[in-house]
Parts: structure tokens; C-alpha cells; sequence
């Protein structure tokens, strides 16, 4: 019994030392989620974190998309030494690079954003030895424009009701102050007379 365990013992370290044992994988950061309001740029940040010396040369940073309600994934978007932005498809002319390897920063950036682009993005990095641990992902959420007639009349409405409320409390606070001074006027005229009375 102690043999194996010798023998064992024995094959880890050799592993361990040719350098097989320590790939470790790759730590990627993003957000789970993500609103955009249609029309607009969103920066879809993707980070990540290797144990192996960062190289333009060996880093590749993939990123692929999931449709809301679909269950196929399409890639859309490469980089590795250079950008490589979508050709074709629903993505082309939308996505541009907005990283920096050497800084740990596979972000993109899309432009122009379209409902149609609701749903999981994925971002996937690799520096070799350092393989991919767990893929970020982020779920975004394409919204309707407010239009500034819709917020306009939300303000008025607000400002108004406000408003109202002030010139109430106002009118209140001048009737009350009026009502006083005129109970104090009036209880010192009774005093006056009381003393002429008396005299």
C-alpha cells in the first residue's frame, strides 16, 4: 500500500514540475446585468485577471450572443493581436473594440443599440497556458425611448401639484398671522376702554 502512494507521490511531483499541474484558469469579471435605452451606446465591460504574464501575442477575447427566447448562440466579435468587428449580420457596424488587453480590458461597445439586441452576451478569454475558467456573462435589456413630451408633461404635473400645495400652505400661514394680530389688537382695545371705565 505505501508503495502506490510513493509511486503516486512521485507522479505528481514530475507533473507538477514539467509544468502540467499549474494551468490555472482564467478569472474574467462583468456585470450579470445591463439597461440600455434604444438608440444609445452601451459599453459592455468584460475584465479579467491571468496568472500568466499578459501578451498581445497569445490573448484572444472572443464575445458571442444569445437572442432572448433563443437557444442558439451566435459569435460575433474577435480579437487576437488586431480587432476582428462583425463583417455581416445583426452586429455589423454596431460593435466596436473598447479594451485594452494589456490593461486586463476586453470590453466592446455597441452602438446604436436596437431591441433586437436584448439578451446574453458572453466574453471569453484566453492567455495560454491560462485557460478559460468561467465565461462572463451579461444579460442586457434594450428600453423604450422616453420622449421629452411624455417627461414634460410628468414635470408639469409634479410641479404643479407641488406648487398648489405651496400657495395653500402660504395663504394659511398670512390668513393665520392676520387672524392673530387682529385677536391681539382687539384684546388690548378691551384693555383701554377697561381703564378709561375704571377712571
Amino acid at each position: 500500500m505505501s508503495r502506490i502512494w510513493i509511486y503516486l507521490f512521485s507522479a505528481l511531483c514530475a507533473l507538477d514540475l514539467s509544468g502540467v499541474y499549474q494551468v490555472k484558469g482564467m478569472e474574467v469579471f462583468t456585470s450579470s446585468e445591463l439597461e440600455a435605452v434604444n438608440g444609445t451606446n452601451v459599453r459592455l465591460k468584460c475584465t479579467f485577471k491571468s496568472t500568466q504574464p499578459l501578451s498581445e501575442e497569445r490573448i484572444t477575447v472572443s464575445w458571442s450572443f444569445l437572442p432572448l427566447g433563443k437557444t442558439t448562440t451566435e459569435s460575433f466579435f474577435h480579437y487576437q493581436e488586431k480587432v476582428y468587428p462583425p463583417a455581416n449580420g445583426l452586429f455589423k457596424d454596431h460593435a466596436v473594440w473598447s479594451g485594452d488587453v494589456m490593461k486586463g480590458d476586453g470590453s466592446i461597445t455597441l452602438q446604436d443599440v436596437q431591441f433586437n439586441f436584448n439578451g446574453t452576451y458572453t466574453c471569453q478569454v484566453r492567455n495560454p497556458p491560462d485557460v478559460q475558467g468561467f465565461a462572463g456573462e451579461i444579460s442586457l435589456r434594450v428600453v423604450q425611448k422616453v420622449s421629452f413630451s411624455e417627461i414634460g408633461i410628468l414635470a408639469i404635473a409634479v410641479g404643479g401639484s407641488i406648487g398648489i400645495i405651496l400657495l395653500i400652505l402660504i395663504i394659511y400661514i398670512i390668513v393665520r398671522v392676520f387672524r392673530r394680530q387682529d385677536n391681539d389688537m382687539g384684546v388690548e382695545m378691551e384693555d383701554h376702554r377697561s381703564k378709561d371705565q375704571v377712571l
